[in-house]
């Protein structure tokens, strides 16, 4: 059973797990196939229109929330609304995660980058 099938054709933003990182993707919800959800997003870019769609599948759905579209009348924009689990339910065996800032970062911004742990030499 698809589980957000009830957002198809909203604009949401999408935090999933790549690694030991939390990423952020943001579009329109247009596909539900009860595994993944497919994301488009339209934008123009140096003069030219261009089209891009991600396939999350849902065990790296970290946190999926609807982003209201801006008002023209009102310059307040509501709350996005949650719809995803725990990120501590999503993690294998109920671990810790390795950056717990990162998941634990609820002011919206960027997560941070971790650390390159084997570097290359360089001479």
């Amino acid at each position: 059973m698809a589980r957000y099938s009830s957002m198809l054709g909203r604009r949401v933003e999408v935090h999933y797990r790549a690694g030991d990182i939390l990423l952020p993707a943001s579009g329109t919800l247009v596909a539900d196939s009860g595994r993944s959800i497919f994301l488009e997003q339209h934008l123009m870019q140096r003069g030219q229109q261009k089209h891009f769609r991600w396939e999350i599948p849902y065990q790296y759905i970290v946190r999926l929330e609807e982003v209201p579209e801006p008002a023209e009348d009102s310059g307040t924009v509501g709350a996005p609304r949650a719809l995803a689990m725990s990120p501590e339910a999503l993690l294998p065996n109920g671990g810790e995660p390795r950056c717990s800032s990162t998941l634990g970062n609820s002011s919206g911004a960027a997560p941070s980058v971790l650390p390159l742990q084997n570097r290359p030499k360089t001479a």
